[in-house]
């Protein structure tokens, strides 16, 4: 990955052949520098990537001890793990946590991602907007050598640090399972297809029909926002289609929920009528009637990883210039909600 020396005043100052101390002045904006030398200054600091509002100084030895946290949403099970798990690991190590949601908008992570810089803070971890479409926003951490992780959701051909599971095994897991609970007709409820957690579930449940020579129907498939609207929509679709499903496969624990109750408001039995499989093992999944079978993924775990991995970059314990994937295990959790057979025990006592 490549790097840049942090521009100094001092890299300005030899450029424009003036002393440092006018180079300061003008970067301030001070009335005693030409206003044409100002100009000339302000031209030239953003030309080579000065980082402004820093005054030269150097990120490694001056830390602001805070790290900065973007995610999509704030009002998520996962997220708030993720969160929590940040928070242990660098409260630990002596630093603080500026958090900002993007709402699912790339327009608002390049905002954010602006805004960390500008606030200075030592690094950044990142859970990428449902619709963005690049990383380009966040080339000036990689200019002034700041450490950078993403997590969960990601752009795979990037390369840059990141922690995440491996999405399709999982989703092949959960869809394999329902087949195996005598599953002939599957539909699958995912989130935005441009991120990878949700193009890796889908491309892991197509893989395993493929696999049990069941024929992929794209009209089984629905891409939804997983918001609690979305969720009772499909569900009811499935309701009323001639050929109604007998299993469902959702990317998130709490859609899934959803779908389950309007299914049993209808009168439908879980999981004879309908087996069900959610993905986050969140607390919902296990309050549930019946609980329900999912995909262990540790928002908490993942959060203290990624801090972990961000903190060891910041104290020089691992290389800035080499990029690591970290892979976290995800196994599948069976519980009632998908129990047909008798055949397949539940995984016990799973948290």
């Amino acid at each position: 990955m490549k790097t840049e020396k942090i521009v100094t005043i001092y890299d300005i100052a030899e450029r424009l052949n003036l002393a440092p101390s006018t180079i300061s002045r003008g970067l301030q904006g001070n009335v005693m520098v030409n206003p044409k030398t100002r100009k000339k200054i302000l031209e030239t600091a953003n030309e080579m990537g000065y980082r402004f509002n820093t005054f030269a100084r150097n990120l490694r030895n001056q830390k602001t001890n805070t790290i900065g946290v973007i995610v999509p949403r704030l009002n998520s099970y996962f997220i708030s793990d993720i969160l929590a798990g940040i928070e242990k690991e660098i409260n630990n190590a002596g630093y603080n946590m500026l958090i900002s949601q993007s709402l699912e908008l790339e327009k608002n992570e390049i905002k954010y991602a602006k805004q960390m810089l500008h606030n200075r803070v030592d690094g950044l971890i990142v859970n990428l907007a449902a619709n963005t479409r690049n990383l380009q926003h966040f080339e000036e951490y990689t200019r002034h050598q700041i450490p950078l992780l993403f997590v969960d959701r990601v752009i795979e051909e990037e390369d840059f640090n990141k922690v995440v599971i491996n999405n399709l095994k999982a989703g092949y897991e959960v869809t394999a399972h329902l087949i195996e609970q005598g599953c002939k007709c599957i539909a699958h409820i995912t989130g935005n297809l441009m991120r990878n957690v949700y193009q890796d579930r889908k491309a892991g449940y197509q893989k395993a029909l493929e696999e049990h020579q069941i024929s992929y129907d794209k009209e089984l498939v629905f891409e939804t926002d997983l918001t609690e609207e979305s969720s009772i929509a499909v569900a009811k679709q499935l309701l009323h289609m001639k050929n109604r499903p007998d299993g469902l496969f959702v990317a998130n624990d709490v859609a899934a929920v959803i779908c389950m109750k309007v299914f049993k408001d209808t009168g439908l039995s879980i999981p004879e009528d309908i087996a069900i499989a959610g993905f986050n093992n969140d607390i919902i999944s296990r309050i549930s009637e019946p609980m329900l079978t999912t995909i262990n993924y540790s928002g908490e775990e993942m959060g203290k990883i990624a801090a972990r991995h961000l903190v060891n970059l910041l104290s020089g314990e691992s290389d800035m210039e080499l990029t690591n994937t970290i892979i976290l295990k995800s196994p599948l959790i069976i519980r009632e909600s998908s129990l047909k057979s008798a055949d397949q025990p539940m995984t016990p006592r799973s948290k």
